[in-house]
């Protein structure tokens, strides 16, 4: 009873995390400072942290192998697993396998920015994609939640 306590606490600190930094704080940076490179460095070292708490939670929550369903068997534990899976998945995707070509686009940029370059165009579509592969974990994270129970 303990350890599926536990494991729901992670799960929802996990997700909390996620629709935090993704949802209020790195918009309310953009929002508030006016150097948008401060604030998309500080954003992104923000999605770093994120990104390694998403890896970890995840083998956490997969190492304990039983999840507490309320009763739903097998097919409702499977379903949670392939849920953090997911959610792992998109971290890897989003975070580890498009993050370094941002960043090369960065460095290449120059002093003026990525926004102020001819990078710019690239940069918003590895941004895009980025961005929903963090949306499809959000939802996916609250279908955990949800489903948890």
């Amino acid at each position: 009873m303990v350890m599926a306590r536990a494991r729901l606490l992670i799960a929802t600190l996990w997700v909390g995390s996620l629709w935090t930094i993704g949802y209020l704080v790195a918009p309310t940076l953009f929002s508030t400072l006016s150097d948008r490179a401060l604030a998309g460095s500080i954003a992104g070292n923000m999605f770093r942290i994120e990104a390694w708490l998403s890896l970890f939670s995840a083998l956490v929550l997969l190492a304990t192998g039983r999840f507490a369903t309320g009763g739903g068997g097998d097919a409702a534990r499977k379903r949670l697993q392939w849920l953090v899976l997911g959610m792992a998945a998109c971290t890897l995707l989003g975070y580890f396998g498009l993050q370094p070509f941002m960043s090369a686009l960065r460095e290449s940029a120059g002093p003026g920015g990525v926004m102020d370059s001819a990078l710019r165009a690239q940069f918003g579509v590895l941004h895009g994609i980025s961005s929903t592969f963090y949306l499809i974990q959000s939802v996916l994270g609250v279908m955990l939640i949800w489903k948890w129970r």
